[in-house]
């Protein structure tokens, strides 16, 4: 009986002790937020291997990214709104499992297709000493009108020319989109349910913070998957031609999918031993409190909201005061504003961190480990230490909600005025014969449709569509060693160096080495001061992040608060998250100088890329965007304040309402005591008067 009855005050004390419980939620929600962040900024770090390996365009290459938030347009209202009514870290548990599944998804055509071959012009002859000629002796008749080889058809290509393995990466895409829809509104409705409302900002600030420290970790991992070669262990390196600063490397983009889904299966264990609902903690609960303080608080319309998972309604009565609750929400101007805004500042926020690796690859002609190694470790550490900042901030300075709107407001301002002087960093394109330079005229870069097939390789039977580029004695790239007349060629590998190559000099005896002329002595200049301004930039704007979305929570009435999170992803995923990646990409496509070619005919990646109309295309279009929403969020700040001096009228005639109730009964009070007072006096007089009789 005793043990019995120590145990029923164990599990007791375990019950009621909810600052541990919610510091376990906490730890484990940040861990979710960690684990889902590393997957989503690996897959935003693959994305040039991912063109490569599938041979694909930038656009296509949106729609994949745009396919998680498809995941999460499916069920997110509906997870938002039954979620917060059931058990909430259960339901997070399910979706990170269902993450971690679609993350191994997208690895698998790796494991089904076969080994990636690249294009080269030169074919190796094997165990043979001499190297075949990278110049075939043919003439003009020989070639069709396009300039390319009459096409012979490729083995296998029957069968692969029907199946597009990256609809496997898409559909795991849409699978972890799905997974992701509970942890961000259910998690955070938690902490605000159940956490002081003084706490709640920081730890909402640092589950947050925690979001933006696991795409360090995302790209730091795309960086080294990508220095290794994607059929590792499968082909001798030696007999690969190409470095990972090549156009055609592709890295080992599926290991860091492994990698992530195993964590993110990890981060779902924790929920399952979490509680469903937790007590007030502090001075707020009522075991610390007057009576009259826990008669207040039962029948405080604040606690009937911190125990929305108590209350057991069904399905169907559920479901039919959706609708209802829907178009209250979407009756609230200042909760609409804010919407648009967020939508806006999305679109740009999103294109731009998805194309920003590519953007440091081509425009200052970097390789995508080192792209993906300076987001990682410089970038995103300057946004983390800005949300933090931002909760840290919103804590000190005690800011209303007015205060948050202009803070977040603020330095969104500055960030903007900071990010245009991105456009005077810029880099010269490079010098590619028959791309960006005549074979006439070597001095000058043009973008004008220039030929490749020249008197110095009209002896050579070239093909146009080949990209495998060689670097001449003169300094200047060409598209191929038969394109720059090489006629014959000594080693291997990347070793390999082709003579007598006849575009390269006049003589005739200039050689070539395999890769593009490196040209980056303007680039390197102008490289640190794009880092330094991009960390600057990044930090002021992340400041108002933790603050801006505070503002989303307390804008709106406690009741609503899972819906109004649930449907601001919702929206900012439908209208921000697939369309951004699309239309970035389809713009940036519009700026390629040279394709690629498919293994089985057809245009594949795009090789190079006219930097100038890149930068003013990416650039332009992300600063444009945020423009419009600073437009918006004047009517936002008008709506804003007339709300706010609403409820405080209406705060005001309360008070006064129950100060008058008060007064009233002061006085019936009051009267009844002077009533009692004078009739004491008459009975006093009456006694006086007996007495003398």
């Amino acid at each position: 009986m005793e043990s019995r009855a120590e145990h029923g005050r164990t599990q007791e004390n375990g019950r009621s002790s909810p600052c541990t419980s919610l510091k376990m939620f906490l730890v484990a929600l940040s861990f979710a937020y960690f684990a889902k962040a590393l997957s989503g900024s690996y897959m935003k770090s693959t994305i040039t291997q991912l063109e490569r390996r599938f041979d694909i365009p930038s656009y296509l290459i949106g729609v994949i990214d745009g396919s998680f938030e498809i995941g999460n347009l499916l069920v997110i209202a509906f997870v938002s709104y039954f979620g917060a009514k059931l058990h909430r870290p259960k339901i997070i548990a399910v979706g990170c499992v269902l993450m971690s599944i679609g993350t191994f998804i997208i690895a698998l055509p790796h494991f089904i297709i076969g080994r990636y071959e690249f294009e080269t012009s030169v074919r190796w002859v094997a165990n043979s000493t001499i190297n075949p000629s990278p110049c075939p002796v043919g003439s003009a008749a020989d070639l069709i009108r396009d300039g390319k080889l009459p096409e012979v058809p490729v083995a296998g290509c029957e069968s692969e020319s029907n199946l597009s393995m990256w609809i496997y990466v898409l559909l795991g895409n849409v699978l972890r989109g799905i997974g992701e829809t509970p942890v961000q509104p259910l998690g955070i409705s938690y902490i605000d349910d159940f956490a002081s409302e003084e706490n709640a900002a920081l730890y909402v600030g640092c589950v947050q913070t925690i979001s933006v420290v696991g795409p360090v970790f995302g790209y730091l991992l795309g960086s080294l998957c990508a220095k290794i070669y994607v059929d590792i262990g499968f082909v001798k390196m030696e007999t690969i031609t190409i470095t990972p600063s090549d156009a055609r490397w592709v890295g080992a983009w599926w290991l860091g999918y492994l990698i992530a889904g195993v964590i993110t299966l990890l981060s779902a264990i924790p929920f399952w031993f979490l509680p469903r609902s937790l007590p007030i903690p502090g001075p707020q609960g009522p075991e610390k409190c007057t009576p009259e303080q826990t008669s207040f608080i039962k029948d405080s319309p604040l606690l009937k909201h911190k125990y929305p998972a108590d209350e057991h309604t069904s399905f169907i009565e559920m479901a039919k005061d959706f609708i209802p609750t829907l178009r209250t929400l979407l009756g609230h101007p200042v909760y609409l504003i804010y919407l648009c805004v967020t939508i806006i500042q999305l679109n740009s926020l999103i294109g731009m961190v998805t194309y920003k690796p590519k953007y440091i690859e081509q425009h200052f002609r970097q390789s995508a480990s080192k792209a993906n190694f300076l987001m990682g470790v410089i970038n995103i550490p300057a946004v983390a230490l800005g949300m933090f900042s931002g909760g840290l901030l919103m804590k000190r300075l005690k800011l209303n909600i007015m205060g948050a709107a202009r803070f977040a407001f603020g330095t969104s301002l500055i960030g903007y005025f900071l990010s245009l002087f991105f456009f005077a960093m810029s880099c010269e394109n490079a010098k590619i014969a028959g791309v960006t330079l005549s074979y006439d005229s070597m001095d000058m870069i043009s973008y004008d449709k220039h030929p490749v097939f020249t008197a110095c390789n009209s002896d050579c039977l070239c093909s146009a569509s080949d990209w495998d580029p060689v670097c001449g004695e003169n300094g200047i790239t060409y598209v191929s060693p038969c394109l720059a007349g090489c006629s014959a060629s000594a080693g291997s590998g990347k070793n390999t160096v082709f003579s007598n190559c006849s575009c390269v000099g006049v003589a005739g005896n200039f050689t070539a080495t395999t890769g593009q002329c490196p040209h980056k002595d303007d680039c390197d200049r102008m490289f640190p001061y794009f880092l330094a301004l991009s960390v600057v930039t990044s930090f002021i704007i992340s400041l108002g992040g933790t603050p801006g979305y505070m503002l989303l929570i307390r804008c709106i009435k406690p009741q609503l608060k899972s819906l109004a999170l649930g449907f601001h992803a919702l929206a900012t995923r439908t209208l921000a998250g697939i369309p951004a990646p699309i239309y970035f990409g389809a713009i940036i496509d519009t700026t390629c100088l040279k394709w690629g070619q498919k293994r089985c005919g057809g245009i594949g990646a795009c090789r190079i890329y006219n930097t100038t109309a890149y930068r003013i295309a990416y650039l332009g279009l992300t600063l444009s965007l945020r423009t419009v929403s600073f437009l918006i969020c004047i009517p936002g700040f008008i709506l804003l304040s007339r709300q706010l001096k609403r409820e405080e009228r209406n705060a005001m005639h309360g008070a006064l309402a129950n100060g008058g109730t008060e007064l009233e009964a002061l006085r019936k009070e009051e009267l009844m005591i002077s009533n009692s007072d004078q009739l004491q006096q008459m009975s006093d007089n009456s006694t006086d008067r007996e007495t003398r009789l």
